[in-house]
């Protein structure tokens, strides 16, 4: 059974929010600092590597000097977004592989996107591997909440910066429950 009229309004107050969205994003004058002075906003330094040329490198069939490696100092920390997500560009230099193709809803819709493995991270002293959505070329790469969670690093809005979680043996933000 239809929604009828309210149905179309939900879907029109979705499609409002969603260009909403987009206009803030595409007018974001991105800093190269860690923290900015706009409420809630914050960036953060980035080092990704490929993480199969780590290993090559580790397994001794690449020197050191071949693995693929990028320092990023404009990364938004957005709360919004799922994953790490990097400009084409950005994933072509570190040579990542590319995983599969999914669906994915953004600020201006549903839209298909690629999804990339093996991407190394390198934040506030903690380490990980992660799959990367790619976006256009150009466009700010954005760090989301599955990365941050699993380095156990939160969003502190109200000082705009990075918080990190304790890792230590009385506390710990790993939970096995």
């Amino acid at each position: 059974m239809g929604g009828g009229k309210w149905e179309c309004i939900a879907l029109q107050y979705v499609e409002i929010c969603a260009k909403i969205k987009a206009a803030i994003y595409d007018n974001l004058n991105v800093m190269e600092t860690t923290t900015e002075t706009l409420m809630g906003k914050v960036i953060a330094t980035l080092v990704i590597t490929n993480r199969l040329d780590e290993g090559k490198a580790e397994d001794g069939l690449i020197p050191i000097e071949q693995v693929r490696s990028v320092t990023l100092e404009n990364v938004l920390v957005d709360t919004g977004a799922t994953t790490l997500c990097l400009p084409k560009d950005v994933i072509a230099r570190l040579g990542l592989k590319i995983l599969k193709q999914v669906v994915v809803e953004t600020a201006t819709g549903i839209s298909e996107a690629r999804i990339f493995r093996d991407a190394s991270i390198s934040l506030c002293g903690r380490e990980g591997t992660f799959e990367c959505l790619e976006l256009p070329e150009g466009k700010t790469p954005l760090l989301g909440v599955i990365p941050m969670e699993a380095l156990g690093i939160e969003v502190d809005l109200k000082n705009q910066s990075l918080k990190v979680l304790p890792d230590g043996p009385t506390e710990t933000y790993l939970t096995i429950l």
